[in-house]
């Protein structure tokens, strides 16, 4: 209430245009931007391979997008923010959401969760995060706390379902939604990543939900041969995978943005800088 929310801290010492920006666009569909991550495979595979060959340790490309993602957050604490009521806060950590396919058949249940980073996490240590929930999720009668939150939620006749929803958006609006029902919700999120690889299909660029906090979707999409001019100036092939990336544009400004996306790229292209852990005082800070 007045400001206050148990997943974050208001921002006050910003510019005048950034405070006014959620005003005039007051809802997150409003200030989505779009762009496309293009990432050269052969980087990728390098890595890979390098990295089975020295250590025996397999990294999918999940791995290498969640680490580059949890690594861009960690310098770039700005891209960090949410935008709810007309106010701008800093998130008190890092949380990316994803779905875990319980099955690859059209019937197979799907289920939400939630991981959190402090930004210094190396990539093992991130792959190791992943590999856990993921086990412990993919059993088919499992229930987390998302989806027990949902079924309490959809448990009732439409009519109270859609009375619970608005009490709720209303509640999320003031910051009264307790902080262990936010812990559970995958709409409050630093990020929300999709991994459509899996499924081969391509990317897209997912849409932001107006509900929750969630200011970034990446929309990973299957592996392509694609012409690309290479260094000596020809057009030869590659394996190119396609990023979409949906942004609210009212946490920062624009070019803040840019660099955070070229310094992801960075790390899609390198991601032998991901096997170092951060140490914490090289992790960002945002302002107060």
């Amino acid at each position: 209430m007045f400001g206050h929310r148990p997943d974050g801290k208001r921002l006050k010492s910003i510019s005048p245009y950034t405070k006014i920006i959620p005003h005039i666009m007051k809802a997150r569909h409003d200030a989505q931007n779009i762009h496309k991550v293009q990432v050269d495979c052969k980087y990728l595979d390098e890595f890979v391979k390098k990295m089975r060959e020295e250590t025996g340790v397999v990294y999918s490309y999940m791995d290498i997008l969640f680490s580059a993602t949890v690594r861009m957050f960690a310098l770039r604490p700005y891209i960090n923010r949410f935008v709810v009521n007309g106010r701008i806060y800093k998130r008190h950590n890092i949380q990316l959401a994803f779905v875990i396919k319980r099955g690859l058949t059209d019937e197979s249940v799907d289920t939400t969760v939630k991981l959190t980073f402090d930004g210094t996490e190396s990539i093992a240590e991130v792959k190791k995060m992943i590999e856990d929930i993921v086990r412990e999720n993919k059993v088919a009668t499992k229930k987390n706390g998302t989806d027990t939150l949902m079924k309490i939620f959809t448990s009732g006749p439409n009519t109270i379902v859609k009375a619970g929803i608005g009490l709720l958006k209303w509640a999320d609006k003031h910051g009264l939604i307790p902080g262990s029902v936010l812990k559970n919700s995958p709409f409050h999120s630093s990020a929300f990543i999709t991994n459509l690889k899996s499924i081969k299909c391509d990317y897209v660029y997912h849409h932001l939900y107006d509900f929750g906090t969630t200011s970034l979707f990446l929309a990973m999409g299957k592996e392509s041969m694609q012409p690309v001019v290479s260094t000596t100036g020809e057009i030869v092939p590659a394996k190119i995978m396609n990023i979409g990336v949906n942004m609210d544009e009212r946490t920062t400004d624009g070019l803040y943005w840019a660099n955070s996306l070229r310094l992801f790229q960075s790390f899609m292209r390198n991601p032998y800088v991901l096997t170092k852990k951060l140490d914490p005082s090289e992790v960002k800070k945002d302002v107060d």
